[in-house]
């Protein structure tokens, strides 16, 4: 009964999460390696989120699809400007090793990073997060939503990441920067599949 409401809380967390449009904690990407073209400051998060009381469900990612011509699934990520817009939810401590990472791995997989001034951004991608806490146990719930140039949303993202934990820390603080950075990985693996796949 216990585990049912639990998870029940959980799902209610997550999908409460994924409404989100807009949060006073962001970070801008373009803070920690400045595009060429960008010249707009970032603007600091004015304060830190609180954290819920739950645990969390097991974290189900979806499979990658693998694209039928790799040849397709290669130009395709060759052709992409990616912007990351703003982090919303996340503390600046936690959001800046994710955003570097996913600079990293976007570049590994031959995708074009593109400032937030840029006007030539062919997808932005728009990340959404929360911690769930119980006991000494911390987990991220994380929603990205890709959109297009125009504001149209086409794909989206989700998911769940243990935390590998702080001693004695609760909420953002538990969270150590190697868990944003899997998170990163995981988020353009799976951001560079489904451009894969839909290059078919």
């Amino acid at each position: 009964m216990r585990r049912s409401r639990v998870t029940t809380v959980s799902l209610l967390a997550a999908l409460v999460l994924a409404g989100c449009t807009n949060a006073k904690d962001v970070l801008e990407p373009s803070a920690i390696t400045p595009p060429a073209a960008s010249a707009q400051p970032a603007q600091p998060p004015s304060a830190t989120p609180g954290t819920a009381t739950a645990t969390p469900a097991p974290s189900s990612p979806a499979a990658p699809t693998t694209p039928a011509n790799p040849a397709q699934a290669a130009a395709a990520l060759s052709k992409t400007r990616l912007q990351i817009a703003p982090i919303v939810g996340a503390s600046v401590e936690a959001a800046t090793p994710l955003t570097a990472e996913l600079q990293t791995r976007a570049r590994q997989r031959g995708i074009t990073l593109a400032g937030s001034t840029d006007q030539t951004a062919t997808h932005v991608l728009k990340g959404y997060f929360s911690t769930m806490t119980e006991g000494k146990d911390t987990t991220v719930i994380y929603v990205w939503d890709v959109y297009d140039p125009a504001g149209n949303r086409l794909h989206r993202i989700n998911g769940q990441q243990k935390a590998a934990s702080v001693s004695g820390a609760e909420g953002w603080p538990a969270v150590a920067p190697a868990t944003m950075q899997a998170i990163a990985d995981q988020t353009i693996d799976q951001f560079s599949a489904w451009l894969g796949s839909s290059a078919g």
